[in-house]
């Protein structure tokens, strides 16, 4: 499937189909890149609103060890995850309409940043929250947010996959951006004229009046000359 998708967008540049091409909303929904970031903004809800739903006991305190960072954290890296998914779900939907070479490379390179930053901050966010209830106290208040912490810890580890898949498909798009970008097809400024170059004259050229049939005779040759005979 991702070698199809990749095969798909060689048309267009970084990663996308030729501008004015007719949009396929069922071709879009479809493709890898589309469905990583939609379970990416999925799984970023999932993340904080488990938190901020039971992340804190009747004495506001984090169901995480105690620290409250932890929780900070957690909704800190989910309510930015669902912006930027937002915001890239959506540039995802202009993107083939966009002409502009360098806007799609800025796009495309922002894309790059902001996958793998958040690859990484999913990945010290998982341990990070598996580490505090690990080593919160037991005995208080023992099954109040288990769940809802397990699942924010389950789904900041699924995010660091659908996460650096983005990040890949980002930078595969950024490299088959710049490969066509350094490989420019050749025209000769000094020829302007797109018709084949042919080096015997045609036969509308042989009927007009200006053309003259070159002689065989060498100037200064007699008339009689004949080549000798050995």
């Amino acid at each position: 499937v991702i070698s199809s998708y990749l095969a798909m967008d060689q048309g267009g540049a970084y990663g996308a189909r030729k501008s004015g091409e007719a949009f396929n909303p069922v071709e879009f929904i479809k493709q890898p890149k589309s469905i990583l970031r939609f379970l990416s903004w999925i799984f970023s809800i999932i993340v904080f609103g488990c938190i901020v739903s039971e992340g804190y006991d009747k004495f506001e305190s984090c169901i995480f060890g105690q620290d409250p960072n932890a929780c900070h954290y957690g909704v800190a890296i989910g309510v930015l995850a669902f912006i930027i998914s937002t915001v890239f779900f959506a540039a995802d939907l202009v993107f083939p309409s966009i002409s502009s070479a360098e806007k799609r490379k800025k796009i495309v390179m922002a894309d790059v940043f902001f996958s793998g930053v958040w690859t990484f901050l999913y990945f010290v966010g998982f341990c990070y929250l598996t580490n505090s209830w690990a080593r919160r106290n037991p005995v208080d208040n023992p099954d109040f947010g288990a769940g809802n912490a397990q699942a924010s810890i389950a789904f900041s580890f699924f995010s660091i996959i659908t996460w650096g898949g983005l990040t890949y498909f980002a930078v595969q798009a950024y490299r088959q951006g710049a490969i066509s970008a350094f490989a420019p097809s050749y025209s000769d400024p000094g020829i302007e004229s797109t018709a084949p170059y042919t080096s015997f004259p045609g036969a509308a050229e042989m009927s007009s009046p200006g053309y003259q049939q070159a002689p065989f005779k060498q100037e200064g040759e007699p008339s009689g000359y004949q080549p000798p005979t050995y």
